[in-house]
């Protein structure tokens, strides 16, 4: 029998890089909140999911009127989020039982597809940390920032450190995981070096697995990311339209 499905959405920034007074996850994306479209998605694959979002303490009422307005009825637990991310996914553990899948994404990542999320829960079942990535296109160079007798910051390459592009892939999110593991994982003091759930899991000792991730599954962190995304949507459903002629 599958295994109930939980998802902590992480949507506690303040998104000071892109520049805006209102905080990025509340940004409008095609006439609705970013944080709404990410919610959707998730939704869209498992009706029957468990939403926690975690949010700054500040936006909790602000978020509840929102989705009064905009008739967006799904139920969600509201967490106030706490000083950095690890503490925020902390703070929304406390409502996860024991026994469960549990999802952590970022709520600024709406493009990814229903049918990864599907196809990642359906192999969450058979392991205790999946986790999606993607392969690196770039070359990739060995740098260090020196600052010069002037005061001046300058990169400077690292010799003789050579990097195989075919080994290096980019972590995104959902990153999924037993309910268990995960709790008994952030029962760690924080650390500078947690910068993702699966970093919190592997400093347990907990082997994670892999997923193929997807290339416009982005973060929105800058104003050039809301240009793509708005570019990326119109793309997905110019092709949902095509797929239904």
């Amino acid at each position: 029998m599958a295994k109930q499905h939980y998802l902590i959405v992480t949507a506690a920034g303040h998104g000071s890089r892109m520049g805006s007074k209102v905080p990025k996850q509340f940004l409008l994306l095609d006439g609705k909140a970013i944080l709404q479209r990410t919610i959707e998605r998730f939704m869209e694959a498992d009706p029957s999911l468990r939403v926690i979002t975690v949010l700054p303490s500040e936006s909790i009422v602000s978020w509840k009127e929102y989705c009064q307005e905009k008739n967006f009825s799904c139920p969600q637990t509201l967490v106030k989020g706490g000083i950095t991310r690890f503490h925020s996914v902390r703070n929304a553990l406390s409502r996860v039982p024991s026994g469960v899948i549990v999802a952590v994404h970022d709520g600024v990542r709406p493009l990814l597809s229903a049918g990864m999320i599907s196809s990642m829960f359906e192999a969450a079942e058979n392991t205790e940390a999946l986790v999606p990535v993607v392969p690196s296109v770039d070359t990739l160079k060995a740098v260090r920032k020196v600052t010069g007798e002037d005061g001046v910051n300058r990169l400077q390459g690292i010799p003789d450190r050579k990097i195989d592009r075919s080994e290096v892939f980019g972590a995104q999110t959902p990153q999924l995981f037993l309910s268990d593991v995960l709790k008994k994982a952030y029962n760690q003091p924080y650390d500078t070096s947690f910068t993702d759930d699966a970093s919190v899991v592997e400093a347990a000792g907990v082997p994670v697995d892999y997923f193929p991730g997807e290339r416009f599954n982005i973060k929105i962190t800058t104003p050039e990311d809301l240009y793509i995304a708005e570019a990326v949507m119109k793309m997905q459903e110019d092709l949902r339209r095509e797929s239904h002629r």
